[in-house]
């Protein structure tokens, strides 16, 4: 083998060794934010859980602004400096502090953004006091990842951070039930922090003779500005339908369309189970100029995150009623929220994985596409809800107008951001495979029988038909789509000789 060709099985090897870590962390994911879900739907109830939703919304937002980019950012940082990686991890982290300090003494001080209908009550009010930690778990996490280290990702997000949560919620319901599901969000958070803190300093260490240069924090956060939009738009067209919903909407609409959106982002979460893995292959691709090898790996990581999140959103959407009466019977109503949602996320997997190229080739670019999407996708979603209030439509309806505005801007969203990737790198990145179609419809056809059953057989649904839809559709996809390197995720590829 050539030296010239060992990176790039390297890079392979590494995606599919990094997508098999992560898919199994995604599994551990599900398991325990399926518990979550139903403690959640089934104690607290859709109005508690609809304010919850938007007070988290806001913290989620300041702590991913906290980080300025650096979930992706410090990749690249680590690749192209001659200073101790050590040191630079630590100032990434600094400046996740002084900007979570920032973020928390302004809700603090107008705690309304998070609660705009009603004043926090009990440990609502320190719901603010959370931002650090997840600032400081994303940018421990990102900085492992450079080491090729998804284990700790795995354990703080698929493990600890959801069960602790879900465990938390339960025990605490009886003891706190109006605010117990934000004592057990500060409780998850916490443990998943420490989760990532942990194995940070086991790789990295206590930086011996590091001290905060000012001026490199500055230059860092300065470089960072495009990837920390980026990250903020990418984070606000995935939950600015919910505030939204939050400004025209009693909580109960929004408790709903919450459940809808956990449901529905769970394919989602498979992209951002490949971020920690993907970043760095590409970051360390460009370094040596190889722009071929980074379209091929956004074609392989694209194609294997579109057939991963087709089965899911199949899943979902068809026995969506039956998925979202799991929850309780009052969230029925999100039942095409969520369907419209499932199917955004699968038009999202190949802009987003683009996007995991664009923001080193293009980021200024790829940040006016984003934003000019979101502008798209908040009025698209104000005249969707309108215009059915006009009509009398009704309110589970007027509800799904942001679910669909997001899955067109989505949609067009990706098209633009591919093909300007593609053009830049002068090779083809799309991951789309006919073999995808002939998969959905043979697993629709299965999942009619099933879903054509009287009502008193619903829980079939569930016990026999999510099972048949997903082996009809994973089999056609193992025979008729996959090739010799998508097997490569499901087999360890032997290190290169020499």
């Amino acid at each position: 083998m050539s030296a010239a060709a060992s990176p790039g099985r390297d890079d392979i090897a590494a995606l599919a060794k990094g997508g098999r870590t992560n898919v199994f962390g995604f599994i551990l994911r599900l398991a325990a934010r399926i518990p979550f879900l139903f403690v959640a739907g089934r104690l607290y109830g859709a109005t508690t859980v609809g304010r919850f939703a938007l007070a988290v919304v806001v913290v989620e937002l300041a702590a991913l602004i906290a980080t300025l980019g650096m979930k992706r950012g410090l990749a690249q940082a680590l690749a192209k400096t001659d200073r101790p990686h050590a040191h630079v991890a630590w100032d990434a982290l600094a400046v996740a502090l002084i900007a979570s300090l920032g973020a928390s003494a302004l809700l603090f001080a107008f705690p309304g953004i998070m609660y705009p209908k009603s004043p926090p009550v009990g440990f609502e009010g320190w719901l603010p006091a959370i931002v650090f930690a997840i600032a400081w778990s994303d940018v421990s996490l990102a900085a492992l990842a450079y080491r090729h280290n998804i284990k700790a990702s795995v354990t703080a997000r698929a493990v600890i951070e959801p069960w602790t949560i879900s465990i938390a919620a339960t025990i605490l319901w009886y003891i706190s039930p109006v605010d117990g599901l934000v004592i057990a969000y500060i409780l998850s958070m916490v443990a998943a922090m420490v989760a990532s803190i942990l194995p940070f300093i086991r790789d990295y260490g206590v930086p011996v003779g590091w001290k905060p240069r000012l001026g490199t924090i500055v230059s860092l956060t300065r470089r960072n500005i495009p990837l920390a939009g980026a990250d903020a738009i990418e984070w606000a067209t995935r939950n600015i339908d919910r505030f939204i919903l939050g400004q025209l909407f009693p909580p109960a609409v929004v408790g709903i369309y919450y459940m809808a959106q956990q449901i529905a982002s769970l394919p989602g979460r498979l992209k951002s189970s490949f971020d920690p893995i993907l970043g760095p292959v590409i970051a360390q691709s460009l370094a040596r100029g190889d722009r071929a090898a980074v379209a091929k790996q956004v074609r392989q990581v694209g194609f294997w995150i579109m057939a991963a999140q087709g089965c899911l959103a199949l899943l979902g959407s068809i026995p969506g009623e039956a998925v979202m009466g799991v929850i309780g019977p009052q969230f029925v109503a999100g039942t095409a929220a969520m369907a419209f949602l499932l199917i955004a996320e699968v038009m999202a997997s190949m802009g987003a994985v683009s996007e995991s190229a664009l923001i080193y080739v293009a980021r200024h670019r790829n940040l006016m596409i984003s934003f000019g999407m979101l502008i798209f996708q908040i009025v698209l979603s104000l005249g969707l809800i309108l215009l059915m209030r006009r009509l009398g439509w009704p309110e589970n309806f007027q509800a799904a107008g942001p679910a669909i505005a997001l899955m067109v801007s989505l949609a067009i969203g990706s098209l633009i951001k591919s093909r300007l990737l593609s053009r830049l790198l002068k090779a083809p990145v799309s991951g789309w495979r006919w073999p995808l179609v002939w998969a959905a419809l043979v697993a629709i056809g299965v999942g009619s029988v099933f879903t054509s059953l009287p009502h008193r057989f619903e829980w079939a649904e569930l016990v026999f038909g999510l099972p048949a839809i997903a082996a009809s559709y994973l089999f056609v996809i193992w025979r008729f789509a996959f090739g010799p390197d998508d097997r490569a995720l499901f087999r360890k590829v032997p290190a290169p000789a020499g």
